[in-house]
């Protein structure tokens, strides 16, 4: 059992790995992109400019969720070696990975809704639909964090050792 857990530990640091390689390649994309933007020797207009500056949001958007995403699996997974069956550890993990979506989906509808009412305003209703989403999600969090609340009554240790191993994992 030590052999298979020693795996899953494996395939959660390479998977972190994976997270930040990701991130940093979607960096040097933006960097690409923001130059573009800045190029003082290109001929581009203006609002193509600005379109650029949104795609640049939108990768940089999406990086800050792969790192995120990489360091709630890195501490949650490898560095604290926590069973997920605890509940107060299933919550914290479930409220990290939510606030990255939630987060990156509410920007990557503002940056959507900015580009389409200059470019294609009959797609809207599509961006609209990410806010929704976006919305619903944060709604439906917040209805489990609340119906929760009963669960953290019947652990009350569980959740001060958590906030101790935070002080671990930070050092």
């Amino acid at each position: 059992m030590k052999l298979v857990q020693k795996l899953f530990s494996i395939g959660y640091v390479v998977t972190v790995l994976f997270f930040l390689v990701c991130g940093l390649v979607l960096l040097a994309f933006a960097a690409i992109e923001m130059w573009a933007v800045v190029d003082p020797a290109a001929d581009v207009p203006m609002r193509e400019r600005f379109v650029q500056v949104l795609e640049c949001i939108g990768l940089l958007t999406i990086a800050v969720a792969a790192f995120e995403l990489g360091q709630t699996i890195l501490e949650e997974e490898v560095q604290r070696s926590a069973s997920m069956s605890a509940p107060t550890r299933v919550r914290r993990f479930i409220s990290r990975f939510l606030v990255v979506v939630i987060v990156s989906l509410s920007i990557e509808c503002l940056v959507a809704v900015f580009q389409l009412i200059h470019t294609a305003p009959e797609l809207l209703p599509q961006a609209a639909s990410i806010g929704a989403a976006a919305g619903v999600m944060l709604a439906a969090w917040g209805w489990f964090v609340s119906r929760n609340v009963a669960a953290e009554n019947l652990e009350p240790t569980a959740m001060q050792q958590a906030k101790a191993e935070d002080h671990k994992v930070e050092t």
